[in-house]
């Protein structure tokens, strides 16, 4: 698919998309992480032959997902694990409550990273767990990082897992991977389990490379359940499919036990859509990395040039920008109701994302480039 086809303004309203029914007809949704491109013909092409089968009962247990997972882990990240090792899930929110409910107990910690996605900062809610916070460090120019010192002085007698977010969202941060083997060794001393959301680990600009924390070391491996989807790569999220990524198999026993019949089973064309996407995506995948990167330059350049006190580090991965108003005329008030109201665009509020989350929203350029120059034109003269 050549880069010009995610050009092509889809009109979604007419449909049952959440993110473009939740507000009026006159705003512009950047918000929810959905992209306004179609997923790739190949999947679609498959979801139509499954479909046209006409029997959707249950799913036989089968594995060619998890040697589909085993192979491509192999492949982009050198990390070689069993097909054994790869759980299918219903999603990553999912997963990781799955796995608090099998590796914490009521009163103990759960270490988060703030501002973060809002189920990891209420996951310690459903499990009646404590929230353990180390807040990320923002430099001068808006870019987050890691004080592997207060990180590990987060860790309190009680804390018990660690749910790391990486690549980070909201605030776009590839780990590198000092911050990681930081992060891990601070967690092996204390005895911490890790639980890594990477959901967004097949988005990565400018050439990165992602590197899964459970591949540093073997020990490390031991310790985390690694939590991974096709979802937010190819714009499934609506079929509901992920894996779960844990070679120690008495922690993987530990981890489906804890299902216990409260989590569902994937469904069949979630399934199918994840083993195509897999398979016949990447190239696909890499038209859409290659637009996702012109969309955020272009995106840099428009917040320093005609958003005044706005500022904005360049996301390394995803399609999310978090954008920092508290120096702008939207300061005077919250910057998701002001541009709500006043440019009628809709952006996440940073509130939501926790301490560290107020005064910024959170913008979706996972779009057609025209809807994000029009969004950004509205919101340029929103502030004047």
């Amino acid at each position: 698919m050549s880069p010009l086809d995610f050009d092509r303004v889809v009109d979604r309203r007419g449909t049952d998309s959440n993110k473009w029914h939740k507000f009026p007809a006159d705003v512009l949704p950047l918000w929810v992480a959905d992209m306004d491109f179609p997923s790739p013909p190949a999947v679609v092409r498959a979801l139509r032959e499954r479909v046209e089968h006409g029997f959707f009962g249950y799913l036989s247990e089968r594995n060619d997902l998890p040697e589909v997972v085993a192979e491509r882990l192999a492949k982009r990240y050198g990390w070689r694990v069993s097909p054994e090792a790869v759980v299918t899930l219903p999603g990553v929110i999912a997963g990781f409550n799955q796995a608090l409910r099998a590796l914490t107990a009521p009163g103990e910690g759960l270490l988060i990273q703030t501002p973060v996605y809002p189920p990891i900062l209420r996951a310690y809610g459903n499990h009646g767990l404590r929230r353990d916070e180390h807040a990320l460090t923002g430099d001068g120019d808006g870019r987050y990082g890691v004080d592997l010192a207060a990180f590990a002085a987060s860790i309190r007698d009680t804390t018990r897992a660690f749910l790391l977010c990486n690549p980070h969202n909201p605030v776009g941060r590839l780990f590198g991977r000092a911050e990681l083997e930081g992060m891990a060794q601070a967690c092996l001393r204390r005895n911490l389990w890790i639980i890594a959301d990477e959901i967004h680990c097949d988005l990565l600009l400018d050439g990165r490379t992602h590197t899964p924390i459970a591949s540093l070391a073997p020990e490390i491996e031991q310790r985390t359940i690694t939590l991974m989807a096709p979802s937010k790569t190819f714009n499934l999220p609506g079929l509901k499919c992920a894996v779960g990524v844990i070679p120690n198999a008495t922690l993987r026993e530990r981890f489906v036990a804890a299902a216990a019949d409260l989590v569902p089973k994937i469904n069949v064309l979630g399934y199918t859509a994840a083993v195509t996407a897999y398979r016949e995506g990447d190239a696909w995948l890499e038209a859409l990395l290659a637009y996702l990167k012109d969309n955020r330059d272009f995106l840099v350049r428009q917040v320093r040039a005609t958003l005044p006190g706005v500022t904005i580090a360049p996301p390394e991965a995803t399609y999310l920008a978090w954008l920092d108003c508290r120096g702008s005329a939207a300061a005077g008030r919250d910057p998701y109701t002001f541009f709500l109201e006043r440019a009628k665009v809709a952006l996440n509020d940073g509130v939501a994302f926790g301490p560290g989350g107020a005064g910024f929203v959170r913008l979706n350029f996972g779009c057609p480039r025209p809807l994000l120059t029009e969004a950004l034109e509205r919101m340029r003269t929103a502030l004047g």
